[in-house]
């Protein structure tokens, strides 16, 4: 399944596609992370998105330069369509997108031009040029010169298209929204007849075709769409300078130039399907080969993304990774995979993606773990969907219909298939509707495209209400006070030009002492004050202080009293919960430093927080720590602030800070200059010493002495190889240890002790607690052996029901597992096939083999029982259970429940 040696690889088409555009001048730009910094988007979605700011006009300065002129090969995470997915041969959830970019460098000519060298000059990929076709917008003549005139393409070889197909974004001279949008050129590539006989001038109404493939978009960004005029016109402006954005799935150019069917007979993931093929034992055909390409897709996704730094979770992007690892799992089991295997193909993934994207690499061992971590978890919840499912065919009749929302539930909790739910519902002579699930899951995928776009213009949002605004003059490192003008106030994404007591909003400075959310640390809080314009003073109460991509703080701000309008000076007054926040961001970086001398360097950062109340720290470990490295960390910490070191920072070049040996975020983007904290000094541990230096534009103490006292918490497990620390630093942390010794205290004088003897206490009552249990459960042994007939069984007549010899008793207050071992042993005394046994608020059925042999289910039973009994349960068919509200109406059922 790979590609002939005579073709290019997957690998050697992107180192091509990038040395072309380094040799047209640009600067090569690593990929950035799929975990997004933009808050707009979970994952990076687009090759453009990292460049954001340069598209709205920040200058080009990057870490490794400065250049108008940039290609990259990205790699995206688009969820948004995620069930298609293995059902078509196109769908990815990873995609690579090669990209070239201008800020307001060249434009149209240069960027077709190109695209035509790279795809048909034999040095690059060498195509055959009369197999190429272009999209053009219907009404962009110079794109229609350049490709026909210029470029020599035939005119039957360029269809127009409106602005709902040729324009970015979609439609949007007519339906906006506002802000930065152009024309676009799409390229075309015929794969011939043997992918399908449909005519380049039928595509033009058609919209699909498996023989003509898109391979490349031209985007050209040249208008501002502002505000419609009175009439309804458009009102599109020339931007100042215009810039170029292109993408071309690498995907999508190696299956033309390896010609291959599709996506999944390439030289990526070819050896994945065939390796998920040899494990399963199910050849790569007919309608199962659905399963194969999931597997293999979404491991390469969820690789990626682990590797970024990511982690599957409850909530955000590590939500949709263990969304992502649970389909692949889901398909695996269809394969009939029953124990941890997804983890066995990251090597696959690594071999041939690793060298372009080293983390795969260094992180492969981690990602190996938490994806097998994520299938062990999986495979046990996938047990709990089977007993679900069972509990609800078991009360139904043979013919009946199981409810399409109750098999969508069963998918979207539990995970289930709904193959697997249809092929267990026919054991039970039970049909599943189709309709109905398909319609739930409709509804719930309308939910979540509606909660999850992606589009190119959501991706600057309310940034074009901010777009002419000059960065904000941070000045809160060193004052806590500071005055600014007021640039904009905002009110649901709008700009307002007044605010009055009672009003909420958010207040632009052009200086500001208040640090806006970043790094793990929370904005800062405070106060607004100014002379109103009518004499009065004025007052707000800044809630939390954010910032956008550009760089320009958003103050949230409750109006206490006065006026406000756009050019007033105010004064911000810092809260003096910040004194408390510095002291929990340096108490971090010191954690951070100990973390790493007393587990191994391969500790890294996984996130964080930092708050006046408390710290969080995230970070890669496999293993609990142990009591005793606890306190080796701790023990650290301490030292740092009993020494009492100056804390001190620095703007560097990002290659000096790197050479000096601050310690980077992973999965952080630096620019050409960085700020770099220090603690000046070092502490020893095991010989060794030990420094804290991180770059860093949180805001710190100037001393450790000033982090004072510093106690750790707590020690979890967050995800598969992520542990999270919360501690605690300065008056918090001295708070909760007096406490935590008035709490001792009182609990040793209730126990008639002082602390020393407490431990001692508690164990010996633990000693007398499992000696009553152990006697009550005696107890109740023989309470049930009484109630049974001295252990004869004589107390419970045996009935003919059925074909089968029941016998059936009620227990007074014998529950749990003392019902069941009673119910084992009335099957073994009384001689009969199936018994049945009701305590005050549960039901316990049991067959023998033999009558499960000739059909009695223990499951099915103690439904129909349980029902009458206002409960519910089930169960296998040998052993069943319930709980009930009414023992004698569950009993009594029995008369006919045969």
């Amino acid at each position: 399944m790979t590609a002939p040696s005579s073709t290019l690889t997957t690998a050697e088409i992107r180192e091509k596609f990038l040395s072309f555009f380094e040799s047209k001048g640009h600067l090569r730009l690593p990929s950035a992370s799929t975990i997004s910094p933009d808050p707009t988007t979970l994952f990076t979605v687009a090759g453009m998105q990292p460049f954001k700011a340069q598209f709205m006009g920040a200058p080009a300065r990057f870490e490794q330069g400065a250049n108008k002129r940039v290609t990259t090969a990205q790699k995206c995470l688009r969820v948004g369509d995620i069930e298609n997915v293995g059902r078509t041969l196109r769908h990815c959830s990873l995609l690579e997108m090669l990209g070239n970019f201008s800020f307001g460098d060249y434009f149209k000519r240069e960027s077709l031009t190109w695209a035509w060298e790279f795809l048909t000059d034999p040095e690059w990929m060498g195509l055959d040029g009369s197999k190429l076709y272009a999209t053009i917008y219907e009404d962009d003549e110079e794109a229609y010169d350049i490709w026909t005139k210029e470029i020599g393409l035939p005119a039957d070889h360029v269809l127009r298209f409106g602005a709902d197909e040729n324009f970015w974004p979609a439609d949007a001279p007519k339906e906006g929204p506002n802000g930065p949008c152009g024309p676009c050129s799409e390229i075309f590539y015929d794969r011939g007849p043997k992918y399908g006989d449909d005519t380049w001038a039928e595509y033009a109404d058609t919209r699909e075709s498996a023989r003509f493939l898109e391979i490349w978009n031209n985007v050209f960004p040249q208008y501002d769409r502002q505000e419609p005029g009175p009439d309804g016109t458009p009102t599109l402006i020339d931007l100042p300078f215009k810039n170029i954005d292109t993408g071309m799935g690498l995907e999508r150019i190696a299956t033309v130039v390896q010609d291959v069917y599709d996506f999944y007979s390439n030289d990526v993931f070819g050896p994945i399907v065939a390796r998920v093929a040899e494990l399963s034992g199910h050849a790569y055909e007919g309608p199962q080969n659905v399963s194969h390409r999931v597997v293999a897709e979404h491991v390469r996704s969820v690789s990626m993304v682990i590797a970024d730094g990511s982690t599957p979770g409850n909530t955000g992007s590590g939500y949709v990774i263990r969304k992502i690892l649970r389909r692949a799992s889901r398909h695996a089991y269809l394969l009939g995979l029953r124990e941890p295997t997804l983890y066995k193909l990251v090597p696959l993934v690594v071999e041939s993606m690793g060298d372009a994207y080293p983390e795969l690499r260094t992180e492969q061992a981690r990602v190996e773990a938490t994806i097998k971590s994520e299938e062990e978890r999986f495979l046990k919840t996938l047990e709990g969907g089977i007993q679900r499912l069972g509990g609800l065919l078991e009360g139904m009749e043979k013919g009946a219909v199981l409810g399409g929302n109750e098999a969508f539930i069963l998918y979207d909790t539990y995970g289930f298939p709904v193959d697997l739910t249809k092929e267990i519902a026919e054991e039970y002579g039970v049909s599943v509707d189709e309709a109905g699930y398909a319609e739930s899951l409709e509804n719930a995928q309308n939910i979540a495209r509606a909660g999850s776009k992606y589009g190119k213009s959501e991706l600057f949002g309310a940034q074009e209400a901010l777009e002419d605004l000059p960065q904000t003059q941070f000045v809160g490192y060193n004052d806590l006070e500071a005055d600014g003008e007021v640039l904009a106030l905002m009110v649901g994404g709008e700009r307002i030009e007044h605010l009055s007591a009672g009003d909420e909003a958010t207040v632009v400075l052009s200086r500001s002492p208040f640090y806006a959310e970043g790094g793990g640390e929370v904005g800062d809080t405070g106060r607004l004050e100014w002379d109103s314009v009518n004499g009065e003073r004025g007052a707000g109460v800044v809630r939390d202080t954010r910032k956008t991509p550009g760089g320009v703080f958003l103050h949230d701000v409750a109006i206490e009293s006065g006026e406000l309008k756009p050019g007033q000076s105010v004064r911000g007054v810092v809260s003096g919960e910040r004194h408390a926040t510095q002291r929990h961001h340096t108490a971090t970086h010191l954690l951070h430093a100990a973390l790493r001398a007393v587990l191994g360097s391969g500790v890294r950062q996984a996130g964080s927080l930092v708050a006046p109340d408390r710290l969080r720290f995230d970070f890669s470990h496999g293993a609990a720590m142990t009591v005793d490295e606890l306190a080796d960390v701790e023990r650290l910490v301490s030292r740092w602030v009993s020494a009492n070191f100056p804390v001190t920072w620095q703007e560097m070049p990002i290659a000096e800070a790197r050479a000096s040996g601050a310690t980077a975020l992973f999965g952080e983007k630096y620019g050409d200059t960085v700020r770099v904290v220090r603690v000046g000094g070092d502490v020893s541990y095991e010989g060794q010493a030990v420094a804290s230096m991180e770059l860093c534009g949180g805001a710190h103490v100037s001393r450790t002495g000033d982090i004072g006292a510093f106690v750790l918490l707590s020690d979890e497990n967050v995800a598969a190889g992520v542990r999270r620390i919360e501690a605690l630093a300065g008056e918090t942390a001295t708070e909760w240890l007096r406490e935590r010794l008035q709490q001792m205290a009182r609990v040793s004088a209730m126990l008639n002790t002082n602390p020393d003897g407490l431990e001692g206490r508690v164990a010996g009552l633990q000693v007398q607690v499992k000696a009553a249990e152990k006697e009550m459960v005696a107890v109740r042994r023989q309470l049930a052996e009484a109630q049974m007939g001295g252990g004869s069984g004589a107390a419970s007549p045996v009935r003919e029901m059925g074909g089968f010899k029941v016998a059936s008793l009620k227990l007074s207050g014998i529950e749990g597992n003392e019902l069941r071992g009673a119910a084992d042993k009335l099957l073994e005394q009384s001689g009969a096939d199936i018994v049945v046994l009701a305590g005050d608020k549960g039901l316990v059925v049991k067959a023998t083999k033999d009558a499960v042999a000739r059909g009695a289910h223990a499951g099915q039973l103690v439904g129909k029982l349980a029902a009458a009994g206002g409960g519910k349960g089930g169960g296998r068919p040998d052993m069943a259970q319930a709980g009930i509200t009414d023992a004698g109406a569950a009993l009594l059922a029995l008369d006919t429940a045969f």
